[in-house]
């Protein structure tokens, strides 16, 4: 496997790693709190943090809109463990997948269905920012809306 790629997909692990642990601090009742009247709810926003993996490598590969919005639809994530197991299989999709690319499919540009374009190495970077930046959106409601710190170690 090329060592950036092998890189990058550590720093997504070290991501959802953390947003597991956030997860098994919470409780169901946490899934319906909603800080902001016209923004995701807490269970809203890790069913979308659940889904980042798969749903990017989708993106990243070519689907349409209208796959993408099948894609969505179809993902039943209405408790901590099937968001949490979601996470999970969804991680080892997107690290199966970007292990078997050689150098050149790497470099190969691959277009949004929005337009974007990004070679398949940059839409990995963009995954783990992805991940990132939601991950500090949870922690940030967690903290700072509901006084409730999970007490994680965001970094390695």
């Amino acid at each position: 496997m090329n060592p950036y790629v092998q890189n990058a997909l550590h720093q997504i692990e070290v991501a959802n790693d953390t947003i597991i642990k956030i997860i098994e601090t919470l409780e169901e009742s946490d899934l319906m709190k909603r800080p902001t009247a016209d923004k995701h709810s807490i269970g809203e926003l890790l069913k979308h943090i659940a889904m980042i993996c798969h749903a990017d490598l989708l993106i990243s590969e070519g689907a349409s809109g209208e796959e993408m919005s099948g894609f969505y639809s179809s993902a039943a994530l209405n408790n901590l463990h099937d968001i949490k197991e979601a996470l999970i299989k969804n991680h080892i999709i997107l690290s199966e997948r970007f292990s078997q690319f050689n150098e050149k499919e790497l470099h190969q540009e691959m277009t949004s269905y929005w337009g974007t374009v990004y070679t398949r190495y940059e839409w990995l970077l963009e995954m783990a920012v992805h991940l990132y930046h939601h991950r500090g959106q949870l922690h940030a409601i967690l903290v700072h809306c509901y006084k409730k710190d999970p007490g994680v170690m965001m970094f390695e």
